[in-house]
């Protein structure tokens, strides 16, 4: 098998974080086309957007495992399966026009981009360490951000001069270029690989989520994302059925949302120097208080400006709770990095389909105030999960449990 060469430790970097937006570019891209897709498909909106769902839930469920097969069987060779696997997949779904057909391949692309995420987050884990793997972590969440203001803007202009089936040739090609990228300058980065055991393995998820602070963190994560997925989901139909605009403006809309995704994580990044657990709490009711106020302002004004600067701020806020905690689970089991990896991204995206879902499943979001209300239930939800972090993350730090190496990442992040 070939094996990690450092001479090209820039490029190979440079492909981690060209694979890390992956699974934002499968969510977002073909957002602006789902108008489209329900005429030419001969479905309902709950059926374009099940499409996403189905993707959702196979990428979640799948990385609760990923991890531990990258620890046992390395991480460059299914890296590079699942790359041709989703490539493959994506020029399926634009040749063959069948509903249920799309479902089977938007699940297969789920999986496969769960193994490279998981994979290639883990690539970084196992070449850097101390300040420096933490500088390229708590980076992971801001580039990842950049699929969600890119991937929709450009599928809007691709939905207008192309049709829907354009969006899947690009992510196609995109998948086909970083694909060779890897052949020629990655290779295998894991020096010890751990037995796949069924024993070990157990043990080693029963170690992980037993830690109350980083299972409660998968919930919050799952929330404070469902914010920007209730958006997504919504969005097309918001503003081309009744704001009457084009979908090349829902890919601005989307653009905006992104902006303030990834505002939020650099937020997020510049004062990680700061208190763990009150960034968290005033991040939270910050958002409380901006939801309560674009609820009773739809009262008196409510347009499509209106709700994008509303929109920006709620996905700002959530941005940086996210990369705020997201970059504490990713790195809070160096001794476990292929099982956080897998769980941290896993369990947040399955919180995240479950939440998303529901909201658009209980409410009729077709107006400001009902996408007031989404955001304000999500934020509600967070705060006794923040609570109980809390409490676990002090008890964690005055007991014994712990080893030296996970106490110093502890008090980094308290």
């Amino acid at each position: 098998m070939k094996t990690y060469n450092k001479k090209y430790q820039r490029i190979s970097t440079l492909s981690v974080f060209l694979l890390i937006p992956l699974s934002g570019l499968a969510i977002d891209v073909y957002i602006p086309s789902f108008p489209e897709m329900q005429q030419e498909l001969h479905t309902e909106s709950a059926g374009i957007q099940l499409t996403l769902t189905c993707f959702l839930i196979s990428y979640g469920l799948t990385q609760l495992f990923t991890g531990s097969i990258v620890d046992s069987f390395g991480r460059y060779r299914l890296t590079l399966y699942s790359l041709l696997l989703f490539t493959l997949s994506s020029f399926a779904i634009a040749v063959i026009h069948n509903i249920y057909f799309i479902y089977s391949m938007r699940v297969i692309q789920g999986i496969a981009t769960a193994f490279i995420v998981v994979g290639k987050r883990a690539f970084l884990v196992d070449i850097y360490s101390g300040k420096k793997l933490q500088h390229y972590t708590s980076l992971i969440t801001i580039v990842w951000s950049v699929a969600p203001i890119s991937a929709p803007f450009i599928g809007g202009y691709l939905q207008k001069g192309f049709g829907w089936t354009a969006n899947f040739y690009l992510l196609g090609a995109y998948s086909l270029v970083t694909l060779i990228i890897e052949c020629f300058f990655s290779g295998e980065t894991l020096s010890s690989p751990k037995k796949f055991k069924r024993k070990s393995i157990l043990s080693s998820y029963a170690h992980v989520l037993k830690s109350t602070d980083f299972s409660i963190g998968l919930m919050i994560l799952g929330l404070c994302y469902s914010m920007v997925m209730v958006f997504g989901m919504t969005a097309p139909f918001l503003v081309e059925n009744r704001f009457h605009f084009t979908p090349v403006v829902t890919g601005y809309c989307a653009l905006i949302s992104g902006f303030g995704l990834m505002t939020g994580g650099i937020l997020g990044k510049s004062i990680s120097h700061y208190a763990f657990f009150p960034k968290l709490i005033y991040g939270i009711i910050a958002a409380i208080c901006v939801a309560v106020f674009m609820f009773v302002s739809s009262n008196y004004v409510s347009n499509i400006y209106t709700l994008m600067g509303f929109v920006f701020v709620m996905h700002m806020l959530s941005g940086f709770v996210y990369n705020v905690y997201f970059t504490y689970c990713l790195i809070r089991f160096p001794q476990h990095a292929g099982v956080a990896s897998g769980l941290t991204s896993g369990g947040s995206y399955l919180m995240t389909s479950i939440a998303s879902y529901s909201i658009i499943s209980l409410l009729t979001i077709d107006s400001q105030s009902g996408m007031a209300i989404s955001y304000l239930l999500l934020s509600l939800a967070a705060i006794p999960l923040l609570l109980l972090a809390k409490k676990a993350i002090d008890k964690y730090l005055l007991g014994s449990i712990a080893t030296p190496q996970e106490k110093i990442q502890e008090k980094a992040y308290h």
